[in-house]
């Protein structure tokens, strides 16, 4: 059971794209997406069934300036995807706001990574650009993060399918990870050349980071 569990989203992956390879269009869809690594390789595959933008809302990243290199190396990325197999994927990127973000996690500071706090934390990202989708008249919505092995696939799909529950837009469900999706996504990040971060992004899992590297632990929390 667990096995077939594990399996369901990507299931539906397959079976929805079996579904719009038998229309005369490609539809849109709108992939909340988070760094250049995660996207190399989803967003090639999407691109072939999709008319693909990339919506790059990451507030929760610490520090700014990480916020800029990941965002950097996104947009070299697709530039090079356009270009090399003539894609015409789109990139929307909103304007920084990190303090106030994490004004909404550190209630949450003290949750292990991969709990409530990370699960708010991809809750309002998705649900920013669930908003934008649907005010932009977009077919479908996913995030990129199930290609991730830090990530639960089955708790972001049914975050997906909780926030565009009754509003005007498709979620798309997906397990990147499945069918190779990890090798697929290294190759590619190793191929271009891409920025690989060492921390999921916000300063609650930078200080861990700084911590694995044996430095001290310091309390400089941003949010007094």
């Amino acid at each position: 059971m667990r096995g077939q569990e594990k399996k369901k989203y990507y299931l539906l992956q397959q079976k929805e794209i079996e579904e719009i390879k038998k229309l005369n269009y490609k539809p849109s869809l709108l992939m909340h997406s988070c760094c250049g690594v995660c996207v190399s390789y989803p967003s090639l595959y999407l691109s072939e069934f999709f008319d693909l933008t990339l919506y790059y809302n990451n507030d929760n990243i610490y520090p700014e300036s990480e916020y800029v290199r990941r965002f950097n190396e996104l947009e070299k990325l697709i530039s090079i995807y356009n270009e090399t197999y003539n894609t015409n994927i789109k990139i929307v990127k909103t304007e920084f706001d990190g303090l106030n973000y994490l004004k909404k996690l550190q209630p949450l500071k003290d949750c292990k990574e991969k709990g409530a706090r990370c699960h708010l934390c991809y809750s309002l990202r998705m649900k920013q650009a669930i908003d934008y989708a649907v005010e932009n008249h977009f077919d479908y919505f996913t995030t990129v993060m199930t290609v991730s092995r830090q990530k639960d696939s089955n708790v972001l799909n049914e975050i997906g399918e909780r926030l565009t529950k009754g509003k005007a837009i498709k979620y798309f469900f997906s397990d990147f990870k499945k069918d190779n999706g990890n090798e697929k996504t290294n190759e590619l990040a190793n191929k271009y050349n891409l920025y690989h971060q060492q921390y999921c992004g916000c300063y609650y899992s930078y200080i861990d980071y700084q911590f694995r590297k044996g430095k001290q632990r310091q309390n400089n929390d941003p949010v007094k």
